[in-house]
């Protein structure tokens, strides 16, 4: 897909991955849509970069919990673009089991809720707008808390609840890939440990964790270092531009957490 031209709805772009994001396809000449509703100390700056873009888009405080104000955004970008060609369903809610402690039911719902549910609601409600355009695309974040748990180094980082939503969310990505065939491409990224993300920038990371946590968790990534946000870019101009024959797909975009940093021993010479 071209970029240029094309209307792109980003959830979350007020700061962070989403604001990355956003700036991104603003440089690649994208239309854009972005909301926001938390971080209100970050509205200005989000405002005073977005304009500097010189890219056409408009800004829209939503609450994604609410199916009613997400129909609302439809229809305005309905009467404003036409169609949706990218959608980047970013939107989650994860509560560190260091910062939050055991769990209430309000901290539950509340990552269900935003983790999982909103992302279904949103391409839901996005579904008409993305048939309508000749060649749509959507990415889903997930997380790998869906692959790990609240276990090993991670247990400090993902609670049980963020881990189940974020397994949810790749159930979503195979049925909508398959409602969206051909014409919608559906993927996701599962991120590991970013900046702003689980990582430095976040309340967790910058005043919870020790440093022997800290260091056990980039010690479990075999790239050696925490993600940046132009990792997360780059993995997303890929998918948008480069690659029309991927659908239904889930990548792991975690520096090979999952997979583990344990040195591999050299081969034993046997027995026989």
């Amino acid at each position: 897909m071209n970029i240029k031209g094309k209307t792109a709805l980003v959830l979350g772009a007020v700061k962070g991955i989403g604001k990355g994001i956003g700036l991104a396809l603003a440089d690649h000449g994208a239309d854009l849509v972005l909301t926001r509703h938390d971080w209100n100390d970050s509205f200005e700056d989000m405002e005073k970069d977005f304009n500097a873009s010189k890219a056409r888009h408009i800004i829209c405080d939503v609450d994604l919990l609410d199916p009613d104000e997400i129909s609302s955004l439809m229809k305005k970008i309905e009467k404003k673009f036409g169609c949706i060609d990218i959608l980047v369903n970013n939107i989650e809610r994860g509560g560190w089991p260091v910062v939050h402690g055991k769990y209430t039911k309000n901290q539950w719902d509340l990552e269900i809720a935003t983790t999982l549910r909103a992302k279904r609601w949103v391409f839901d409600a996005a579904l008409p707008l993305l048939k309508k355009s000749e060649d749509a695309v959507v990415i889903n974040f997930s997380s790998i808390a869906a692959i790990t748990g609240r276990t090993g180094p991670a247990a400090s980082v993902f609670n049980d609840g963020y881990a189940a939503a974020n397994r949810g969310v790749s159930l979503l990505t195979e049925t909508w890939a398959r409602m969206g065939a051909p014409l919608i491409r559906v993927n996701e990224i599962m991120l590991g440990i970013f900046e702003t993300r689980h990582g430095p920038g976040t309340r967790g990371w910058e005043q919870v964790l020790t440093r022997d946590e800290k260091n056990a968790l980039i010690d479990h990534i075999p790239m050696g270092r925490i993600g940046k946000i132009d990792d997360i870019v780059k993995t997303i101009l890929y998918i948008i531009r480069d690659a029309p024959y991927m659908t239904g797909s889930v990548i792991k975009l975690d520096g090979g957490y999952t997979i583990g940093g344990e040195a591999v021993p050299q081969m034993p010479k046997g027995v026989l």
